[in-house]
Parts: structure tokens; C-alpha cells; sequence
């Protein structure tokens, strides 16, 4: 009997026969490798408490991107008491460390990022936040409510453990503590993109990285993975629609931007739900403010509206972006109004990518670091990440840690970015032993 198959069909039999061989290699692999996990288990129960006070310190005293001058400090101050070697002030108030191993091989990077949010807490904890800033001009509450301050914590931990084990390291670990992952100031630099201008992954040559993220709606003790794109590439947008003011009892005499941003907001939903292959991949367009008056019976000149793209292939995100902007232009149009788009507007990440040989390599040390039976594969996240510019540049595997204590109701849980956002102290000993874990076994492979 003669089978059809066409070509992606092939493609994509040939890539799973691909990626299967390199499982059982690098299974049978494994086997032969000097394995480092039980020092590290000892060495990550001996420092958890010493990670849950930096957590506990880093949390009380937040500070939002680019100004993380206070965590900056702290963090390089510790490298530096381990005689680990400390550049300042990379990408505005980064810091990287560079610890050499007593052998030669690969040089492996580890990020974690470090700036909070302009969100007032709502969590009754010893260690809440209280602290008071200015963001975008006007007085804020600033929180860590989205699990940066235990990145740094945990990666703390692991240079501190790393920099015991030094003799063991075939190669050089790079730590990279990141400010600004949640977008500079407007009219800024900032982030991983601006720490890779500057050069981060270069002197010396960086060979891959890994990163992780905590995760509010995982149980503790969970990891959770995906290879090629986990989380999506985002633009923001500012939509600017300009009408003709009038008293708000004859709006015949004017053009009415409020209406005519209320009718764009309505069609722009058209674009996912009817003008996207969903199938293939998610999208999703979404309107998260809308400024525009001051009065009940005034309709103003203009109203101003920004939101968020976001998509997982570099083809659907010019589709989706030149489509806002039709709709955004035909619908101001046939009102009588006049309006622009500007997208980005302020920060535009790619599709955060993991490798997908990287991904396969190192998933047998996610599972000893967890156990095999919580180490999840989970679908794409519609959310974003900037260490998508280190994964551009280098071979890159993100994953999720759980912090969400076990048994509790999800539906209950404070989301990330939410003033409830809370983290379970078990959980960041797990993300400490993948990350060391990561880079012995990576290390060891590559010597093979």
C-alpha cells in the first residue's frame, strides 16, 4: 500500500524521530555523568532559611524598574563576599557576576530579575510592602507582585552554593540580575534587551542561559515546561481618537470620541475572535485603559486609550498590529473623527523561545530536581517575558517553579500583578536546586 504524506507531515515525523533519539541519548548519558544533586540537595536545605530572609528583606523593600539601586546593592555586595567577580551598573542598575570553575568548559548564564510593580499590597504579612514612590508623575504604592523578588533570592542562594562547589564547575557561571523586566520608564532604556546591547552575554561568551519564573497558580514543589515558544511576544499600543468638543446636551454639534473609542474597542475584538487562526496559534488583543473628559455634560476633544498585543509568530503579530490599525482608522473615519495608532507604543518583547534540544538535554535534571512525577508540560502562555532577548541571542530553556501553597484552591489564589499575590517560603528551595542542578549536569554533558 503506497502512503501519502505531504511535506509538514514529514517535517514534523522527522522532528519527533529527532528529538526522541536525543531523549535516550542524552537519558543513557546522564547515567554516566558524575552526578552532583545530592551535595546540592544538602547545600539547598542548609541555605533555604538564608533565601526566605533575602525574600522577606527584597519584598519590604521594593523598588520598580531601573531604580532597584537598594536590591542592586544588596545583591552585589553578597557576590562579592564570595569572591565572585562583580560588574555595576550594567543596563542602568544591573548586576553580573562571573564565578570560574576550577576546570575549563562552557560558560553558562543564570537571570534573575529584580524590579517591582506600582501596586499597593493588600496581603496582611509581617513583611508587606508599604513603600510609596512616583511612577509616570503621580505617587504610587510599589509591590513585588509578581514573584521578582524571589528570582533574586533563589539565584542569591545558588552563587552562594555554586561559588562552595567551585572545584567541581567545568566552566564559568554568569549570574545576571536584571532590572526593568517589567519595561523601563517611558522614555528609557532598560531591561534584557539594554543589558544585551551592552554586551552582557559577551566577555566572556555566554553558551546558554536559563531562567525561571514563580508561579501563583502552581503548587509547590511543581515545574512546568514547554519547548519552542512558552510565552508570547507582546507589543503595547496607545490609540489617540481626536472629535470635535460640544455641550454634552447637543452632541449633534460635535464628533463624540467617548463613542467612537467605545465602537473601536468592540470591533478590535473582531481580530481574535474572527480574523486570527486560532488553531494554529493565540492571540490576544486587549484595551486596559481609556482616558478621555472631565465633566458629565462636556464631550471632550479627544480620548486616549493603551493597550496590549500579544502573539507567538512574528507573522500573526504584523497581521494583528496592521489590522488594529484598519479598524481603528475606518471606524474614526466613518464617525467623523480623526485618530492614530502607535504600536509599540512604549515596549515590545519577542516570543519568549526555548530550545528545543536545550529543552530536551536538560528536562531529566528538572525531573530529579522535582521528581519526575511533578514536572509538568504545559501549553503556551499568552503572557510575556524579556528574557525572550537572551534566548534570541543564545540558546535559552525558561520554566515555571510553583509557590502556591499545596492544597489551596486556585480559584482562590491572587494572580500575579494583583495586590493578593503571595508566594508559599517552601518554595524557592526548589528553583535553587534546578538552577545549580542546570548547570552542573549542562556543564558535564558538554565535557562528554
Amino acid at each position: 500500500m503506497k502512503i501519502k504524506t505531504n511535506k509538514c507531515q514529514f517535517e514534523a515525523l522527522l522532528k519527533h524521530v529527532l528529538l526522541s533519539f536525543l531523549t535516550l541519548f542524552t537519558t543513557l548519558t546522564f547515567g554516566q555523568i558524575k552526578d552532583h544533586s545530592e551535595a546540592v540537595n544538602k547545600k539547598a536545605d542548609k541555605i533555604e532559611q538564608k533565601v526566605i530572609a533575602w525574600r522577606h528583606d527584597i519584598h519590604q523593600n521594593p523598588e520598580l524598574g531601573n531604580r532597584e539601586f537598594r536590591t542592586a546593592a544588596l545583591v552585589a555586595k553578597h557576590l562579592e563576599s564570595l569572591g565572585i567577580d562583580v560588574q555595576k551598573e550594567v543596563g542602568v542598575t544591573g548586576v553580573v557576576g562571573i564565578l570560574k570553575g576550577d576546570k575549563p568548559g562552557p560558560v553558562v548564564a543564570l537571570r534573575a530579575d529584580m524590579d517591582a510593580l506600582p501596586v499597593e499590597e493588600k496581603n496582611d504579612l509581617e513583611f508587606a510592602s508599604k513603600v510609596k514612590t512616583t511612577y509616570n508623575g503621580k505617587e504610587t504604592y510599589v509591590m513585588h507582585a509578581c514573584g521578582h523578588d524571589g528570582h533574586v533570592a533563589i539565584l542569591m542562594g545558588v552563587a552562594e552554593i555554586l561559588s562552595e562547589m567551585r572545584s567541581d564547575l567545568k566552566g564559568t557561571v554568569k549570574f545576571i540580575f536584571q532590572p526593568a523586566e517589567e519595561g523601563a520608564p517611558k522614555g528609557e532604556e532598560g531591561g534584557a534587551e539594554l543589558m544585551t546591547k551592552e554586551g552582557v552575554l559577551e566577555n566572556p561568551k555566554v553558551d546558554v542561559i536559563f531562567g525561571l519564573h514563580m508561579d501563583a497558580l502552581t503548587e509547590v514543589g511543581q515545574i512546568t515546561y514547554r519547548p519552542a515558544g512558552i510565552m508570547a511576544g507582546v507589543n503595547d499600543m496607545k490609540i489617540t481618537v481626536k472629535g470635535k468638543p460640544a455641550h454634552g446636551s447637543t452632541p449633534w454639534l460635535g464628533v463624540d470620541p467617548v463613542l467612537v473609542s467605545a465602537q473601536i474597542i468592540t470591533n478590535l475584538q473582531s481580530i481574535v475572535s474572527r480574523n486570527v487562526a486560532l488553531t494554529d496559534n493565540a492571540a490576544v488583543v486587549t484595551v486596559g485603559a481609556i482616558n478621555g473628559g472631565n465633566r458629565s455634560n462636556i464631550i471632550p476633544e479627544q480620548v486616549e486609550m493603551l493597550g496590549t498585543i500579544r502573539t507567538f509568530t512574528e507573522e500573526d503579530e504584523a497581521f494583528v498590529i496592521r489590522r488594529i490599525k484598519e479598524i481603528v482608522e475606518y471606524t474614526s473615519k466613518a464617525a467623523g473623527a480623526t485618530a492614530t495608532v502607535e504600536a509599540p507604543y512604549s515596549a515590545s518583547y519577542p516570543v519568549t523561545f526555548n530550545n528545543e534540544k536545550l529543552t530536551e538535554m536538560m528536562l531529566p535534571t528538572l525531573e530529579k530536581s522535582a521528581g519526575k512525577e511533578n514536572v509538568t508540560l504545559i501549553p503556551a502562555i499568552t503572557g510575556a517575558e524579556d528574557f525572550s532577548f537572551f534566548a534570541q541571542k543564545v540558546p535559552g530553556l525558561y520554566f515555571f517553579v510553583g509557590s502556591t501553597t499545596i492544597g489551596t484552591d486556585i480559584k482562590t489564589v491572587g494572580d500575579h500583578h494583583t495586590p493578593q499575590f503571595l508566594m508559599d517560603d517552601s518554595s524557592f528551595k526548589t528553583g535553587v536546586k534546578a538552577m545549580c542542578n542546570l548547570v552542573f549536569d549542562y556543564m558535564a554533558l558538554k565535557s562528554q
